[in-house]
């Protein structure tokens, strides 16, 4: 039946209009009306021209003013308002939101009566973005109710399967938080990229933990500090762990030998991605009582990792602390399949709710905020 509805709205504008009743219509201008209790415009929906079709009385142009509304909405739902130019550092692909797709949507919640709830069901159902939802009405400033909704836009960016267990890290608040049941059970400072090697915004899946790993210097840490070390005094950078090679057009290759030294520290958390980040030890520990963290190239410094590490170890309880200890003081490279994948999603929030559910605002880092707020408008 939902495919039979469905082919009647894509080839037939007089059979769809059928599927239109007289209060699925309403519960679309209603739906839209609400849209700014999710941070939203509702004239960018065109409640008008429902309204004017309503009060026609005239059934094609009420099911066409319906159905563009509810369409563009059910968009701006599923996937968020911001056009992708906008979203600067974000490489997550932004969740399904095709036509066909849509069109699918809209004709279940027509076959069931409720068009309205069918776009709810568009929306995150992650407990944070309800909390961001629940601070909006209060918030009487503009600048804060702007940055507001351009955090409530980011969630819709996000999956809306981020697993049954998993990471998010969160690039403006410096902290990472394990997800498990629906909600935070451990959470640990990181350390981020600085504004000139900014940590991207995307998801990818931990597959292990290497204990005691080398490190491959990207280029850009080449050229910025280490490859002039190496030409000025190499004994002091082959005394700090560094090994390289020089390439027929004279670029270095390098990499770190695992050991005190090692900039990644003793632990890293595997997670293939195209950026080359990832959770890393560090012997920097210093650093983490700045309220300020971002000094890395890109990838997210935490500490506690040991603790992090045997949370995503549970199911292999031979992997004690003691164990991931001796192992790393023999200063060989081992790696540590995880049984149990773990989904980990990098994001940019600048308004998030603290440990006691209270919404409190990150520094915005990277100036990211601008561009967000500028394309939501009002």
């Amino acid at each position: 039946m939902r495919a039979f509805i469905l082919s009647l709205l894509i080839s037939s504008p007089a059979l769809a209009q059928s599927a239109w009743t007289d209060a699925a219509a309403r519960e679309t201008l209603a739906a839209v009306q609400a849209a700014g209790a999710e941070g939203l415009i509702p004239a960018d929906y065109a409640p008008e021209k429902l309204e004017a079709a309503l009060a026609s009385g005239d059934a094609a142009a009420i099911a066409a003013a319906a159905e563009a509304s509810w369409m563009a909405l059910a968009k701006d739902y599923a996937a968020g308002r911001t056009p992708e130019s906008a979203r600067v550092g974000w490489k997550s692909p932004p969740p399904r939101s095709d036509a066909d797709w849509l069109k699918a949507k809209l004709a279940a919640g027509l076959e069931s009566g409720a068009p309205g709830a069918a776009l709810t069901a568009l929306l995150p159902s992650h407990p944070w973005y309800g909390k961001l939802k629940e601070g909006l009405p209060a918030a009487t400033d503009p600048a804060a109710r702007a940055r507001l909704r351009a955090n409530l836009d980011r969630w819709r960016w996000m999956p809306r399967q981020m697993g049954d267990r998993y990471l998010m890290a969160n690039i403006p608040s410096f902290e990472v938080d394990l997800w498990d049941g629906g909600k935070p059970v451990a959470r640990h400072k990181i350390i981020v990229g600085k504004t000139s090697t900014p940590t991207p915004q995307f998801s990818a899946v931990a597959t292990a933990v290497i204990i005691n790993p080398d490190w491959t210097l990207p280029q850009s840490i080449v050229k910025e500090s280490v490859g002039s070390l190496i030409r000025r005094s190499p004994g002091a950078a082959r005394a700090r762990g560094y090994r390289w090679t020089s390439g027929p057009d004279g670029q270095l290759n390098v990499t770190q030998l695992p050991g005190a030294n090692n900039s990644l520290g003793t632990l890293k958390i595997e997670m293939p991605n195209p950026y080359a980040i990832y959770f890393h030890d560090t012997p920097a520990k210093q650093l983490f009582a700045k309220p300020v963290r971002a000094f890395s190239h890109g990838c997210m410094r935490t500490q506690g990792i040991l603790g992090l590490a045997l949370r995503l170890l549970e199911d292999q309880p031979d992997w004690t602390a003691t164990r991931i200890d001796e192992t790393a003081a023999h200063n060989e490279t081992v790696r540590v399949p995880l049984t149990t994948q773990i989904p980990v999603h990098v994001a940019y929030f600048t308004v998030l709710p603290d440990r006691n559910g209270v919404l409190a605002t990150h520094p915005d880092i990277y100036g990211r905020d601008a561009p967000v707020i500028a394309a939501l408008g009002g």
